[in-house]
């Protein structure tokens, strides 16, 4: 058996940024995956070029990011490309701002991947705030979540205290974009795009339940997404 050239999967954000606890798990775990993993600074992101041959792109969690406006490019790219999309904390933030901003054509997300204070307005302390505890979750019945978890009833690691007002999550809620998951109080904790191979964004943060040969549900239906994208499966040799 033979198999094409490796998958390649950016990892977009700041490594190391505000002390971010998933970093290292995610490069504790990278050393085992059969991936060419890279991270991808966003203050490097100026256009799409930088993100050209890569299978995958997953946002990770460090927000605040030092260039917002990269970080859109970047989820812009796989969103357009239908390239396998994974955004963590941070990355759900980004993901629904982005999909506000350039499909719906929101007003209050407009300029704010430029202009961090214009974010400001759109953000919240949540009522539930579970910094690195576990919390109960409804999953959509009929999502892809579902699908990726067998249930629509789950526990999740949070490491967040903050949210999108309620307001401007009803408002991005629409077209193929959809909300998939909420906490106890209904406050939407994970997105998906439907249609597309594989987009998906959680306000919490699987890697942090994952070990290196022992990952999430998400993040192997993830690898499986830029596995398949790359082309990466076994072929009979001749």
């Amino acid at each position: 058996m033979s198999v094409s050239a490796q998958p390649r999967l950016a990892l977009v954000g700041d490594r190391g940024n505000h002390g971010e606890p998933s970093h290292p798990k995610i490069d504790a775990m990278r050393e085992q995956w059969d991936l060419a993993t890279e991270w991808v600074p966003t203050t490097d992101i100026h256009d799409a070029s930088l993100l050209e041959g890569f299978d995958g792109i997953w946002v990770v969690p460090g927000a605040p990011y030092f260039n917002q406006k990269g970080v859109h490019i970047a989820v812009r790219h796989a969103r357009e490309n239908r390239l396998p999309f994974l955004g963590t904390c941070g990355g759900f933030f980004s993901a629904l701002i982005e999909h506000a901003q350039n499909v719906l054509r929101l007003p209050e997300a407009e300029g704010v991947d430029e202009d961090p204070e214009k974010m400001m307005p759109l953000v919240t302390p949540l009522k539930c705030s579970f910094r690195g505890e576990r919390a109960p979750l409804k999953v959509k019945e009929g999502s892809r979540l579902a699908a990726v978890y067998g249930t629509t009833e789950v526990e999740e690691i949070f490491h967040c205290d903050y949210g999108l007002t309620d307001a401007f999550m009803d408002a991005a809620n629409q077209g193929t974009l959809q909300i998939n998951a909420w906490d106890v109080d209904g406050a939407p904790r994970a997105l998906e795009i439907t249609g597309h191979p594989f987009f998906m964004g959680s306000l919490f943060q699987p890697e942090l339940s994952s070990a290196p040969g022992a990952e999430h549900k998400i993040l192997r239906a993830f690898l499986s997404a830029v596995r398949t994208k790359a082309g990466a499966i076994p072929t009979p040799t001749t």
